[in-house]
């Protein structure tokens, strides 16, 4: 729990007029002042729920994605004699599997982050930025490479038993 603590810790920030909240995923630079402590709880509940919610779909749709394209590439043929027909089946089911229900996910948490808030309470932020949003690209693409990879190991490990 303390990792996910402190992963949520990361979204708040002080400011000389008091906590301010920065949701994730806002390409804005903007924060929302926070009024009292019961708000931030709320806010902090409402953020394990939505990181927990995310490793969940991550996980389990890597999973299920792997097991499927495994099944259909099989189903098709030898994976080894179609290579990128192999990958390109493991791209389209993680992509559909995985990416459809982790969209519908930050689209509705987006949605939900402003009935957390008032846009009265909206802060303009200044100074440096809290992040950077490429890394999480780089970080996922890394992830599809090493997955395409050992999905590629994988086959030419069993292409010589069946």
């Amino acid at each position: 729990m303390a990792f996910l603590d402190s992963l949520i810790d990361t979204n708040f920030r002080g400011d000389p007029s008091g906590r301010v909240v920065v949701f994730p995923g806002d390409r804005r630079q903007r924060g929302y002042a926070v009024k009292s402590t019961a708000d931030e709880l709320r806010i902090k509940s409402f953020l394990k729920t939505f990181y927990v919610a995310q490793f969940l779909i991550l996980l389990l749709g890597y999973f299920l994605a792997s097991e499927w394209s495994r099944d259909l590439s099989y189903a098709l043929g030898r994976p080894a004699a179609n290579v990128l027909r192999t990958i390109a089946i493991v791209v389209a089911i993680y992509s559909l599997v995985l990416g459809l229900p982790y969209w519908l996910l930050r689209r509705s948490c987006r949605n939900a982050f402003l009935t957390l808030v008032s846009a009265d309470d909206e802060i303009a932020l200044t100074g440096k930025s809290r992040g950077r949003p490429w890394v999480l690209g780089v970080v996922l693409i890394g992830l599809g490479a090493l997955m395409v990879f050992v999905t590629m190991v994988l086959i030419r490990s069993t292409s010589g038993t069946h």
